[in-house]
């Protein structure tokens, strides 16, 4: 029997029924305002949501503001809204939230519509962009897994979404959601994710391009367009799809776009990704003395973080010459290398050298480890000699291979490295630094922070002492051996290979690097001066007033030869080698710039007579292949540098735009060529910067003059054209007959 309900008791039902849904109502409006205290966790301050944070990368840039590379965390370089392609925002409003520019940060109405599709099996996400750019911003342990946890996020990301939507435009958040984006790959931001997939920039991105990428938000591994491409390329379009729907894409368009490939132009993102990471890895370490000598920290007082504050570093690198450099070396080193190994093919390179192999044992990661290990020295030696899985670095690209660990270490000890720098000597501006052949495998710059013997790129030293007190390029001396008393010690006299008998002007001398003129001058001169000028000309290493420094027994680097180079370029004014012009925060303000030290090293006739001495060692010397096989016939001079059992070869060479230094050996002394025609600087250092100066010339966006090095404006005194030098002592003989002397 069924019982009616009266009229009481239906207006009673109601009323009930709307007890709870109003009291409903409160508690939740009770309970969200409660998230928004802070009482179920945490919310980002104001101040946090006007000012986000998120890991950015530092960007090292070229003179004309070109990356070079980055440091980071996360491979993050924000760009603005007007550097973002429209084809990227439309893509994005079209499949992630068609209705961004309705809502408020909370879309309501698609929010019940994916309620009601999730609960017929057709589940969808139902977050806005502004939502999404809640979650990526602001929490640090990213989408929760657990169902509880991760509906109370959600609440989280509401309130912080209406706030963003309060604060800021739907440019600048669109922008901020694609500035904080993974797109995975070690791809931050779009603009990573530009260059990593497609080596392009974020403004340049085509419709296939931006569609590729904002499907990778729907899962960055499942839609990898490295792992999984086919996947990858049916998401493309699908989000073209979505575009065509949204009226951003025409249906024309579309039948075109989705027959193209995907077209990766992939290069994947590591911290040493980029050129010039030799230069990178001082540069940073630079950064961090100079802060914290300077005591730049951020308006909090804290620290800057090289890896996550985003700062801009501007430095004096050429990006072309940079790559020149490296290309030089590259060409160079692979045929050097082969013409080594095959110097000592039938000969055993090892041989008595075991005292050499156990220290690159011990010096190497894998001792290092093993010791950390808490392995024995017996265990150790077990382990270097058992054959195990290795990666090993070759001229024709990295090998994966089975070998002996002991055996890689003597593999790399037979291997050639390599370093070069080039600078403006007016400027003291770097322009190119390649502190080794592979940062990946050999992490020690050889630029600045190793020092090498420096051999026969010492003796102008030597000579430019000597002019200074009178002599001339054209003052002929006897080419025989020399003995120089040393007060305390044993008398020293130097060796000469390929000596030019009879008697020699000092410019063929240096030309053809003979040792017996260079000590002879040095007996004239005396050792300290020779080292006081060394110093003033910007060695910084050690250079002990001995008379052997005129063959050049002292250390020094790269970075400090080119330096004192530059003074005979510069009119006698050492100017201190410079690479930083400014470090920016990541709003542009200038947080340091550099202005290079000068001071006069030597007179500027002096210089200029050295200039034309180091032409002659190319015009008429061991430095001619320049011309010969370069083909530069411009105004260039330079001295090459060969050490004791051929262990190190140097060239140094000056234009009046450009100096540069290259050295070449291996990693340790020991190891070196059999012979000298072969491991001398003329053909170990010299090709490799002949081959960069060819590639510098024929730019001419570079503007490096090939005009002749400028003469003293008052003239110059002392005689350097050899003709006219012997015509002024024939005079004087017959002058001093006349009188009587």
């Amino acid at each position: 029997m069924t019982k009616n309900i009266s009229a009481a008791e239906i207006k009673q039902y109601n009323l009930t029924l709307w007890k709870f849904f109003i009291g409903g109502l409160i508690i939740f409006s009770l309970f969200i305002v409660a998230i928004g205290f802070g009482l179920f966790g945490a919310l980002p301050p104001f101040r946090d949501i006007e000012h986000p944070k998120s890991n950015q990368a530092t960007e090292i840039l070229t003179e004309d503001k070109r990356v070079l590379g980055t440091y980071f965390v996360q491979n993050r370089s924000n760009v603005t809204y007007s550097q973002i392609s429209p084809n990227v925002i439309n893509a994005l409003i079209s499949t992630e939230d068609t209705r961004f520019k309705e809502h408020s940060g909370i879309d309501f109405k698609r929010t019940f519509t994916i309620i009601f599709y999730n609960l017929i099996g057709k589940k969808q996400g139902a977050s806005t962009i502004t939502q999404q750019l809640a979650l990526n911003l602001f929490s640090e342990e990213g989408r929760q897994r657990n169902f509880f946890k991760r509906v109370m996020q959600k609440f989280q990301e509401w309130i912080v979404a209406v706030k963003l939507e309060r604060n800021y435009t739907k440019e600048e958040i669109i922008t901020m959601y694609l500035n904080t984006v993974d797109f995975g790959n070690q791809a931050y931001g779009i603009k990573s994710a530009a260059r990593v997939y497609f080596n392009t920039t974020p403004d340049q991105l085509t419709v296939s391009q931006a569609a590729t990428l904002v499907g990778l938000q729907k899962g960055i591994t499942r839609y990898s367009p490295t792992r999984n491409p086919e996947r990858s390329l049916a998401r493309r379009n699908t989000v073209m799809a979505n575009m065509v729907k949204e009226d951003v894409l025409t249906q024309q368009q579309f039948d075109e776009e989705k027959e193209k490939p995907l077209g990766l132009v992939f290069s994947a993102a590591t911290v040493n990704d980029g050129i010039a990471p030799y230069f990178r890895a001082v540069l940073k370490n630079d950064i961090k003395r100079i802060f914290q000598e300077r005591s730049i920290v951020k308006a909090d007082g804290s620290p800057y973080d090289l890896d996550r504050d985003g700062l801009r570093v501007i430095t004096t690198i050429n990006y072309d010459m940079q790559i020149y450099a490296e290309a030089a070396q590259k060409e160079a080193m692979k045929v050097l290398q082969a013409t080594f190994l095959k110097s000592w093919k039938g000969r055993d390179p090892f041989e008595g050298k075991e005292l050499q192999i156990e220290q690159g044992i011990k010096r190497s990661d894998r001792y290092k480890a093993l010791q950390l290990e808490g392995k024995s020295e017996a265990e150790i030696k077990t382990d270097f000699n058992t054959p195990t899985d290795m990666s090993i670095f070759t001229w024709k690209g990295d090998i994966d291979t089975l070998m002996k660990p002991v055996d890689s270490v003597k593999y790399y000890k037979m291997l050639l490295r390599n370093a070069m720098m080039a600078m403006d000597p007016k400027t003291g501006y770097v322009k190119a630094w390649v502190g080794g052949i592979n940062y990946e495998h050999f992490k020690y710059d050889q630029v600045k922070m190793g020092t090498r013997q420096v051999g026969s790129t010492a003796k102008p030293f030597t000579y430019s002492v000597a002019i200074e007190n009178g002599y001339s390029p054209c003052y002929q001396v006897l080419n025989e051996p020399v003995t120089i008393d040393v007060p305390g010690g044993t008398p020293w006299t130097p060796k000469s290979g390929g000596t030019i008998p009879g008697y020699l002007t000092l410019q063929k001398a240096l030309a053809y690097s003979q040792n017996f003129i260079a000590a002879y001058l040095m007996k004239q001169v005396g050792p300290t001066a020779v080292a006081t000028l060394a110093k003033r000309m910007g060695i910084t290493s050690n250079v002990p007033a001995y008379p052997s420094i005129a063959l050049g027994t002292f250390d020094a680097s790269v970075f400090d030869m080119v330096g004192a180079y530059s003074v005979f370029a510069n009119k006698g004014i050492w100017t201190q080698p410079t690479y930083i012009l400014r470090i920016e925060d990541k709003n542009g303000v200038v947080l340091f710039a550099q202005t290079p030290q000068k001071h006069p090293a030597m007179n500027e006739e002096v210089a200029f007579v050295m200039t034309r001495m180091l032409e002659g060692v190319v015009t008429g010397g061991f430095g001619y292949p320049l011309i010969s096989k370069y083909g530069i016939k411009t105004p260039v001079g330079g001295k090459t540098g060969t050490t004791q059992n051929n262990s190190d070869g140097w060239f140094v060479g000056i234009t009046p735009d450009l100096v540069a230094g290259v050295w070449t050996g291996c990693e340790d002394r020991a190891f070196h060529f059999i012979n000298t025609n072969q491991g001398e600087g003329a053909k170990t250092a010299m090709p490799i910067f002949g081959d960069f100066l060819k590639r510098v010339y024929a730019n001419p966006k570079l503007k490096i003059s090939k005009a002749d090095f400028e003469k003293p404006k008052g003239g110059v005194s002392i005689t350097y054209d050899c003709n006219q030098y012997q015509q002024q002592q024939a005079d004087t003989t017959a002058l001093d007959q006349k009188l009587g002397f």
